[in-house]
């Protein structure tokens, strides 16, 4: 029971409503191996609430903190013993009937028994997946004799546009992609093995080496064969074991066991192997001081070295998605979002790639959908009716098994009549008709939403009525079932587009068939200053301003114990990253909510480009200030021709009309110059309401207004 778990175990016990738990437990910092204590010192609110009415929660959580809560079972462990397993370890069966050691991993080592993980990967899935698509297509792949010189797969490592891409999709993997631009598999290999808690702190130096930016140093001749795919640092494990051989003259089996000796810290027997070492050097001629700072490195590395036959296998397998994503992109994508359906922010995540990649995710449509995403063309995916809440497999086999067998859906009668109305209920057809999938229709979503209760009884009478024609073998009441009169939709009028995709949101966990920064669409384009589709890289001193909706915030303390943010931001053109350090949020932090439209002025961290945008935000602003904030002084500029002074008047009876705090400032021809007069109007500011604007734009042209 850590932290989070205990705070709520124990409140639940104690009687607390599941608001004021929630409360206590959102406020201990998502940090890894985060404790009460430490939580306490962290965050001043946590410390008032325990000190207050909660006191006795968090004393009787202190106690149990760190407490066994429950046995778990590993999900891939498999024990292996010389004969029955009741003769080695105690056995326990689980509520779900599993036969599970009593004893855990560490505890059935010391016994001297095999324990073994036979791991699953979703990623085999997508790959199988994607390689049926494709063959639907009558194409065939073979994976199996794919060779590792694509320049295009390698591009794509480089770009960092590995989203989907087994073990290459974390934007600090991306990252470090973009610098090192990885051109053979050895790279991604080395980069597996690199990316992870104590060996990171080597990748920069990895990628200045290879990029010839700094020297590759060997500390001994002999080590360079073992170490020269890896620019003379030591990544891997078989690498440490290879130096112990070369170096000091270990078989393998000894070399292991050194291995395995520093990596778990056991103090006597790493001197002993010290010695030996040493003593193996001096036989090869290699000088005691020289010998000992070897074994030094190699403890250092031997704490943290990856495996590289597991890092290899894993390299192999983000090279075949990669080469998917490269040459079958449609068919690719759609593997990866069936595979993700349980997950409605994966499901995001990918569908915003898609958009990335040029594909179009269509919206959910019961005369088109299956229940998985599948691709209609190289551009263009079909939504999989299963990532829908409320609606499941066994209703959609119903619904697309009769669709494929008897043709499309004419109405919500027509459905409901014909499909079993014990796996097609009320709940699902809410769901169906709230995502947009009963779109193509009769009538609009106010109308089959409301119709569903009379759809229902509609499908049980004539369901009826099929059942007992069955029955009569001469058909004599063939004619009943044509008697039951088909109902009409009311009149009603649609739901507004913010209804819709509020609906939409609930069932689908996204917004597909619109989106509500579209209300904010004026301020949005006028005041963002970059462009999602240009594709160039942006410089990390470029000051930027990017506006779009708060999502996915992530509260976090920095080293001085100061609250810092992430959170993600969508917006129309794209996605962006932000991050706000300790100084900033204390300033803006209350912007930060979920749901909020705000924008963000900083500038890219390095690396950044209009593809994978990650901002290391300098002030945040709401949408309802964003004109009075970012408007210094609204611009007009009059192109060639003579300007008659009726045109200034009519202008500036214009302006009077439209008041506000803002300059304003005439761009006019100045003979025998490229570049034009500013003339600024004395004594008059402006309004910068979007209507005004547009009114502008509309008499003088829309390049020829703008605000700064």
């Amino acid at each position: 029971m850590k932290a989070k778990q205990v705070v709520r175990d124990v409140g639940r016990v104690m009687g607390y409503s599941f608001s004021d738990v929630d409360k206590i437990a959102k406020a201990i910092p998502n940090e890894l191996n985060i404790t009460l204590e430490k939580a306490l010192e962290k965050n001043p609110e946590l410390q008032k609430m325990a000190e207050g009415e909660y006191e006795e929660l968090m004393n009787h959580s202190k106690v149990l903190e760190g407490m066994n809560r429950h046995a778990s079972i590993h999900a891939a462990g498999v024990v292996i013993a010389p004969g029955e397993l009741t003769d080695y370890v105690p056995l326990y069966k689980s509520s779900t009937d599993d036969i599970t050691s009593q004893y855990d991993m560490k505890g059935l080592e010391d016994l001297g028994l095999l324990k073994m993980d036979f791991l699953g990967l979703r990623n085999l899935t997508v790959i199988d997946k994607t390689i049926k698509l494709i063959e639907k297509k009558g194409k065939e792949v073979n994976l199996e004799k794919l060779e590792f010189n694509n320049n295009d797969v390698y591009k794509l490592f480089s770009k960092g546009h590995t989203i989907g891409v087994f073990q290459f999709e974390s934007s600090g993997m991306r990252e470090y992609l973009k610098k090192l631009k990885p051109s053979v598999i050895e790279d991604l290999i080395a980069m597996n093995a690199l990316y992870r808690p104590g060996p990171m702190q080597n990748i920069d130096d990895f990628i200045s080496r290879k990029h010839g930016r700094k020297k590759i140093v060997y500390p001994h001749p002999l080590m360079e064969p073992i170490l020269k795919e890896t620019y003379g640092i030591i990544v891997y494990q078989e690498q440490v074991m290879q130096i112990a051989h070369e170096i000091a003259g270990f078989t393998l089996a000894e070399a292991d066991i050194m291995r395995r000796a520093m990596g778990k810290k056991i103090k006597a027997l790493m001197e002993d192997l010290a010695i030996k070492f040493v003593k193996g050097a001096e036989n090869k001629g290699i000088k005691n001081k020289k010998a000992e700072e070897i074994f030094s490195l190699i403890e250092k590395f031997a704490q943290y070295g990856f495996n590289k036959s597991h890092s290899t296998a894993y390299a192999y397998v983000a090279y075949q998605t990669a080469w998917l994503k490269v040459h079958y992109p449609a068919e690719f994508m759609s593997a990866n979002l069936t595979s993700e359906m349980a997950s409605i922010d994966r499901i995001v995540v990918l569908i915003n790639e898609c958009k990335k990649m040029g594909i179009e995710v269509k919206t959910p449509d019961i005369n088109i959908s299956f229940e998985d995403f599948r691709p209609i063309d190289d551009n263009t995916i079909s939504y999989g009716l299963n990532a829908i809440k409320n609606v499941g497999s066994k209703a959609l086999e119903t619904i697309i098994s009769e669709r494929v067998d008897n043709g499309s859906y004419s109405s919500i009668f027509d459905l409901c009549s014909r499909v079993d109305q014990q796996k097609v209920n009320k709940r699902v057809l809410e769901s169906l008709t709230a995502s947009g999938s009963l779109d193509s229709l009769e009538g609009n979503r106010a109308q089959n939403y409301e119709a569903v209760d009379e759809a229902v009884q509609y499908g049980q009478k004539m369901q009826t009525e099929k059942d007992k024609n069955q029955v009569d073998l001469f058909g004599l009441n063939d004619q009943e079932s044509s008697l039951i009169k088909i109902p009409t939709l009311r009149e009603l009028e649609d739901w507004s587009e913010k209804e819709s995709l509020e609906k939409e949101m609930e069932v689908l966990g996204l917004y597909i068939s619109g989106h509500p920064l579209l209300e904010h669409a004026d301020d949005l384009e006028e005041f963002t200053t970059i462009a999602f589709d240009e594709g160039q890289t942006l410089s990390k001193n470029d000051n930027i301003c990017v506006g779009g909706m708060v999502a996915k915030v992530v509260r976090r303390y920095d080293k001085r114990n100061r609250e810092m943010a992430f959170f993600d931001m969508d917006c129309l053109g794209g996605r962006a990253e932000i991050v706000v350090f300790s100084d900033c949020y204390q300033s803006y932090g209350r912007l930060i909510d979920e749901g909020k439209v705000v924008f963000v002025k900083g500038k890219p961290s390095d690396g950044s480009d209009f593809t994978d945008l990650k901002i290391l935000a300098d002030e945040i602003i709401s949408v309802e200030n964003v004109r009075d904030s970012l408007s210094q002084s609204l611009n007009i500029k009059f192109t060639s021709g003579e300007i008659k002074p009726d045109d200034v008047d009519e202008l500036m009876n214009i302006a009077k009309e439209n008041p506000g705090d803002c300059k304003l400032m005439f761009h006019l021809p100045n003979s025998g110059s490229p570049r034009p007069l500013k003339v600024l109007a004395h004594n008059i500011k402006v309004s910068t309401a979007s209507q005004f604007i547009k009114n502008l734009r509309n008499k003088y042209g829309k390049d020829s207004v703008w605000i700064e």
